[in-house]
This record gives structure tokens, sequence and C-alpha cells, in this order.
């Protein structure tokens, strides 16, 4: 196992994408160390920003011990191994991640999980803006894998997602599960506007409230129960409206009925 602990506050950012199990494996503490980072326009080793241990633990491969808010790219294409960051973790965490786990024990900063094939992010504060979606102009969403985030999101979740679960026990902004194309995602609290904006696949389990439902979607039923995935079920009972019909669209949003009763007017149209 290597340790890694900042050795000041960074200032500027850092691209650190070589801290990477797969990276890591095989090399010494001196190999380690020499790896290149960039902070801000200055190129450096990783050496220069952390002290580096190694201990005889093999799980997990590396931890991150302090404020890491300003170190992207941890993680990023990561196939096997494990993280856990002890305090806060910059943007891009996980991004292109197709195993292993990544646990943040803090919050996570921007596209978080973004193009994910496989394995687990679990963040056990809050997320910023952009979960598991592409970069501005892409197309390319996550596509498997699971992410759990214990606090709340920013907007843009889920962006052209398709694949994999995101469980979100706190609250999500707004555009959730824009262009979702297929997945699952599953809010425990509060969820912003415009829920699955052009979607035209997968499903979007609301748990708490929502102002909300676009008009391009239409009520099909009242489902007693959803699953989530093949460890959790969440209860309803929930309203089950289609969409987006603008798009042609099959996917389906789920609205807790008890949470939400300023909906119960499309209960006419059943």
């Amino acid at each position: 196992m290597i340790t890694l602990s900042p050795l000041k506050k960074f200032q500027y950012p850092v691209m650190a994408e070589c801290i990477n199990p797969d990276v890591f494996k095989g090399k010494t503490t001196a190999e380690i160390a020499a790896l290149s980072v960039w902070e801000g326009n200055k190129q450096k080793t990783l050496g220069d920003l952390f002290a580096i241990e190694e201990t005889a633990a093999e799980n997990p491969s590396i931890v991150i011990n302090g404020d890491a808010s300003k170190v992207r790219r941890v993680g990023m294409g990561m196939k096997n191994g494990e993280i856990v960051v002890n305090g806060n973790i910059g943007m891009h965490v996980g991004e292109k991640m197709a195993g292993g786990k990544i646990t943040v024990n803090g919050d996570a900063g921007g596209w978080a999980g973004s193009d994910m094939k496989k394995g687990l992010i679990e963040i056990h504060g809050n997320a910023g803006d952009y979960l598991a979606s592409p970069y501005r102009g892409s197309s390319t969403g996550m596509r498997g894998g699971t992410i759990i985030v214990h606090g709340n999101v920013g907007s843009d979740s889920a962006v052209f997602m398709r694949g994999g679960v995101i469980k979100i026990r706190g609250n999500a902004g707004p555009f959730l599960g824009f262009r979702m194309g297929d997945g699952t995602v599953y809010v425990q609290k509060e969820c912003g506007t415009r829920v699955g904006a052009c979607m035209t696949g997968g499903k979007i389990i609301i748990a708490g409230a929502l102002q909300e439902v676009m008009p391009t979607f239409t009520i099909d039923s009242i489902k007693p129960k959803v699953k989530v995935d093949e460890t959790e079920t969440a209860a309803g009972p929930f309203y089950v409206f289609l969409g987006d019909l603008a798009e042609s669209g099959s996917g389906k949003i789920f609205v807790s009925k008890a949470v939400n009763p300023h909906l119960s007017m499309y209960e006419k149209y059943l």
C-alpha cells in the first residue's frame, strides 16, 4: 500500500492521473516519486508535492491523507485496485474508470466518474456538477459501474448516461439525466427541475420532492415499489411517467406519491 500526504496546501490545480493503482503497480517508492505531474503550468514530480510512504498492507492500493481538493484526475482509467481518499478530492476523480474501487471520505469535485465503464465510486460527502457526465460537446456518458454519493450532487448529473447505477442519498440539482439513454439513477431526497429532459431510456427514481414533471412526459401508472439494483428496492408508491415524448423516448421517471401530493392531478389520466 502506498500512502500519499500533501506536503503543502495546493494553490493551483494539480493534474495527477498517475495516481492510479495500475501505474503504481510494480514500482518502488523512488520510481513513484519520480512520476510526472503538473501543478498549474509547472511540471513537477509526485515526490515534489506528496510525502510517499509504503506499507506492507495490500489493500487499499493507494491512500491519500489530507486535503486534495485541487488534485485532479485521480484514478483516471484505472482497471484494478482500490484508492481511499481521507479528505476532499478534485475534479475528474475516476474518469474513464474500468474497474476497481474509489472511496472518498469527503467531497468530490465536478465530473466525478465521467465516462465510467466499470467499478465502484463511493463519495461520503457531496459531489460537484456533472457527476458521471461527459465534457461539454461530448455525448459519451457513464456506461457501467456504480456511483454512490451519500451527500448532495450539483447540476447536470448522469448526462448522456448509457448504463450503470447512480445512488444519491441527498439532493440532486437540475437537469438530472439529460439525454439519458439507459441505466438507473436513484435520488433519495429532493431533485431539481428539468429531470430527464430529452431522455430516451433508462429510469430515474425520486423518493423525495420534485417541483414539477416536464410537460413532455405522460403518466403511465402507480407502482408500489421499484427495483434500484440487485441489492436495493425503493418503497413507494411511485407515480410512473414515460418520456421524453419530444424525443420519442421510452424512459421512466418514478416519483414518490406520498412526498409529492401536488402531482395527484395526473391521476385523472390513468
